[in-house]
């Protein structure tokens, strides 16, 4: 195997470092998406308090560019389509 360049050993380590970082906020952000559209289907008075959470980690990772604006502007659409069907 050849060996790799310093600059490339540390650009694999900050890519890893990343990735980790990234999947986190990505699983959070759709965790607080399942958690709200839960919360409005038991009917708990949570549900707007969980969807407003889930809207803005949504926006948080597509201003730290983990997803795309277009992408977060689309989830937070279906959030509060499935919101809106669920409790009228």
């Amino acid at each position: 195997m050849p060996k790799k360049h310093l600059s490339a050993v540390k650009r694999d380590r900050q890519n890893e470092r990343r990735r980790k970082r990234n999947r986190d906020v990505r699983s959070r952000a759709t965790t607080l998406v399942r958690e709200a559209i839960r919360a409005s289907e038991t009917g708990e008075a949570t549900a707007t308090t969980r969807s407003r959470a889930a809207a803005s980690e949504l926006d948080r990772a597509a201003r730290r560019g983990i997803i795309h604006k277009k992408a977060a502007a689309r989830r937070k659409s279906r959030l509060s389509k499935a919101l809106s069907k669920k409790s009228g």
